[in-house]
């Protein structure tokens, strides 16, 4: 059986290590993905705020662990789910199967003036510039704001305003300073009444102004404001933003999308193609668009798979459950358990925040970071 995956993230990768460690030679198995290397959403964080350097922090494709996947450094130029072809700036590819897991693309230019007078933080190389952006910053108003859902990471901005907060303790900056969140829910994590009572809590502990079901529409760098959709002016001195988040181009030009998303069975992740596949971020699983769900969704398709090929028949299905770790600043981490199960309510609960779960959290990424790549890696 000829498996072809289209990007390498938390789904992509799950799956090929998987079905490599499986099937081994029984399988062919093709990994395509534009990158150099894998980054862990959280590492994006740690470049940003200095605790860590971006050599360390990207896993690069050429150590994949599973030496029997081939890997296709390459861009997706057009996908035919009906033929399972995939043209690529590499040549063309063919398959028995085909899985989708592009992720979501950013569009920073889709807001008014947050190219030119922000910040975005949720790409690798917009994260990676900011390290030197918010060492220089001098103090002022700083806005967190979310521009349009749905988005990655829920708890991503939530993390960004504490560890904002941090830095500017740390520098002797609070006084002359404030920390702003904006985001268009009504709650830092709707899932979790739990999580977002230890958030709002937190945030009113240390004097960030919370601005639910707020969404910012325009940068207005000469005045220094940012309005939202209401009319409402927010003044700031330095503006990191989570931008526009679409499917692929090429995934939307495929004809797999219906409003703006791939729809898949929540249970099997099938699409409506024949022996095509989706995971991850491009979907409209009914999940949050977090690595952990990805990962989870992929481990249910390799199952599928894998009995397929040794012709056994499989009840593998995809039952909704993430965890995720969520900082809180100083040091301490929380554990959030959510699932989104199709047809019922979301439910979640949350763990800490403790200094013990900030190892844990180091030991999820140390895992992974072994599992995909055979590197022995420390957060």
């Amino acid at each position: 059986m000829r498996i072809l995956i289209l990007g390498a993230g938390f789904g992509g990768l799950e799956l090929a290590t998987t079905l490599d460690t499986a099937l081994g030679a029984d399988v062919d198995l093709t990994l395509v993905d534009r990158a150099e290397g894998f980054v862990f959403g959280f590492s994006k964080l740690d470049v940003m705020f200095g605790r860590a350097t971006a050599d360390h922090v990207v896993h690069r494709y050429a150590d994949l662990a599973p030496q029997r996947v081939r890997f296709v450094r390459a861009d997706v130029r057009a996908i035919d789910p009906v033929a399972k072809r995939v043209e690529t700036d590499a040549g063309a590819l063919e398959c028995d199967v085909l899985v989708v897991a592009l992720g979501a693309d950013l569009h920073p230019e889709a807001t008014p003036g947050l190219v030119e007078h922000g910040h975005e933080f949720y790409s690798v190389a917009g994260a990676f510039a900011l390290r030197d952006v918010l060492t220089d910053f001098p103090g002022g108003n700083v806005i967190v704001a979310v521009t349009s859902t749905p988005f990655k990471c829920p708890p991503a901005p939530s993390e960004a305003a504490l560890l904002v907060h941090d830095l500017l303790r740390s520098r002797g900056l609070l006084e002359r300073s404030s920390v702003s969140l904006v985001m268009p829910l009504g709650a830092p994590i709707p899932p979790s009444p739990s999580a977002s009572a230890a958030l709002l809590e937190t945030f009113a502990e240390r004097g960030i102004a919370w601005h639910p079901g707020a969404l910012v529409r325009t940068l207005d760098g000469g005045r220094g404001v940012a309005t939202l959709a209401d009319g409402t002016d927010l003044p700031y001195d330095l503006f990191l933003g989570v931008p526009v988040h679409r499917a692929p181009a090429v995934v939307l030009e495929s004809g797999l999308t219906e409003d703006g998303w791939v729809p898949v069975d929540p249970l099997t992740l099938r699409t409506r193609f024949d022996d095509v596949y989706a995971v991850g971020d491009v979907t409209s699983a009914g999940t949050p668009k977090a690595g952990v769900f990805a990962e989870g969704q992929a481990a249910v398709v390799a199952e599928q798979l894998v009995a397929r090929v040794r012709g056994e028949s499989s009840t593998a299905t995809y039952g909704g459950r993430g965890i995720c770790y969520l900082e809180f600043g100083a040091g301490e981490v929380a554990k959030v358990d959510v699932t989104f199960l199709s047809g019922h309510p979301p439910t979640g609960d949350i763990d800490g925040p403790t200094l013990a779960l900030a190892e844990e959290k180091k030991a999820f990424g140390s895992e992974r970071a072994h599992r995909w790549f055979g590197r022995e890696w420390v957060p």
